[in-house]
Order: C-alpha cells, then sequence, then structure tokens
C-alpha cells in the first residue's frame, strides 16, 4: 500500500489513439502488470519459504532462538523492513533498476524473518488454509480493481486513513492487552486491507499510461509489485488470528 505515487487517473484513462496503438497500449499494460503481479508472488513464495525454513525444529529453531534471546538482533530483523520500505518508497527515483530490485527482495527475507514465528504460533494445517484463503481472495479483489470502471481514488484516501487509526488502536492495545480489541483490529485490518487490494491494483494500473517506455517503468512494476505483497502479507496476518489453530 506504499502510497510512493497516486495520479489519481480513473481505470480507463490511456493515450488518445484507437487501432493499432489501442492495441499496442493493451499489450503493453498486459505485459507491464504481469511483470508487477510475478514480482509479487515471487516476494510472497521467497517470505513464506524463508519463514518456514527458519521455523524448522520448533523450539529449538534459530526462529525461537532470535526473538527469545535475541536481544537487539530481534529488533533489527523486525524494524528493518520497516526502513527498507521507506528507503524505497522516497528513494525510488534516484535508485537504479537494480538497486531497487535487490532492496525488494532483501525485504521479502526480512519479512520471512519476522513471519517465522507464526510457524511456532500456529498449525501448519491452519497456516495453509488461511494462506490460501488469503489467495483467493486477494485475486478476486485484484481483478475487481483492474476491471472495474469506478474511480477508487477517494475511496483509497479513505482506507488510507483507516489503516492510520488502525495503527494508532494496535499500539494503544500493546498496553491495554485487551483481546476484545485485538479481534475488533483484526476484523478491521482485513477490511482495510482487502480494500486496498482493490485500490491499489487500480492505481497501478493508471500508472502505466504515465510511465510507458520511459526509464521509470521497471522502477515502477517493483514498487506496485511492493504495495500488493503488503496487502496479500496484511490481509493473510489480520486472517490468521481468525482462522488459525494455535499449537
Amino acid at each position: 500500500m506504499a502510497n510512493w505515487s497516486d495520479p489519481r487517473t480513473t481505470a480507463t484513462q490511456r493515450p488518445a489513439g484507437i487501432g493499432a496503438q489501442d492495441v499496442a497500449y493493451d499489450a503493453g499494460l498486459r505485459s507491464y502488470m504481469l511483470s508487477v503481479y510475478n514480482y509479487m508472488a515471487s516476494g510472497v513464495l521467497l517470505t513464506g519459504i524463508v519463514a518456514m525454513l527458519f521455523s524448522m525444529g520448533g523450539g529449538s529453531s534459530y526462529a525461537a532462538q532470535l526473538f527469545i534471546n535475541g536481544g537487539i538482533l530481534k529488533w533489527v530483523v523486525i524494524l528493518a523492513p520497516v526502513g527498507l520500505v521507506f528507503w524505497l518508497s522516497f528513494g525510488i527515483q534516484r535508485m537504479s533498476e537494480t538497486t531497487a530490485k535487490a532492496v525488494y527482495w532483501v525485504y521479502a527475507v526480512l519479512m520471512g524473518l519476522s513471519l517465522s514465528t507464526i510457524f511456532l504460533v500456529y498449525t501448519g494445517g491452519s497456516i495453509a488454509a488461511t494462506f490460501f484463503a488469503t489467495a483467493g481472495a486477494f485475486a478476486g479483489l485484484s481483478l475487481f480493481g483492474y476491471t472495474t470502471k469506478k474511480d477508487l481514488s477517494g475511496f483509497g484516501t479513505f482506507l488510507i486513513m483507516g489503516v492510520v487509526g488502525l495503527l494508532v488502536a494496535m499500539v494503544i492495545n500493546i498496553f491495554l492487552q485487551s483481546s476484545a480489541m485485538a479481534l475488533a483490529i483484526s476484523a478491521i485490518g482485513v477490511l482495510l486491507f482487502a480494500g486496498l487490494t482493490a485500490y491499489d491494483t487500480q492505481r497501478i494500473k493508471s500508472m502505466y499510461a504515465y510511465v510507458a517506455g520511459t526509464d521509470m517503468m521497471g522502477k515502477t512494476a517493483i514498487m506496485g509489485a511492493l504495495s500488493l505483497y503488503l496487502d496479500f502479507i496484511n490481509m493473510f496476518q489480520f486472517l490468521l488470528s481468525f482462522m488459525g489453530d494455535r499449537r
């Protein structure tokens, strides 16, 4: 959901032209969106593989040792992904495409390390069920965002404000430790990131009209993949609190 650029375009905006130009534009758009989805899916896959490998061995796994006895290294692993998101969001203009890709893959690995603890808390079956449920929901919502003719930009602003409020509520609940509030946060989180999946897909699609044929196209695809990756991972985590069976 990284709001690195929001052109406020509609889903149907495209360069003027008919016939061959339209065919070329549609082909370019499909190729561009396919690269976005490939980056996003590869990032999610890499995160999952790292999380599984790091958690192998249960209580004696690297994940258990890091998050129980890791000291400052634990906080580096937890906070580093946040720093990388800000670096990509605000530094993408100055980065080369190769650097942007490298930062994205490092981010996916670090997220895998951070998420490895879910394999220590929840059963493998419930994690798998939640993952496939999230994947199905994500596919449907992203397809809606891609095909709808309705401009979702105003809806997106509301959702982003909702995420800020959600973060505040999560910080407050660290001190309150309210199970009812935690449940409400999870439910709202699922809805917010479901909506952001559709919004971000439309925004990424709209960006193609601005970057097609420029050297920003590759970097824009990476940033689009990061947005959808964040939507997927957050929706998965919030949904896991409902569907996950604890060990």
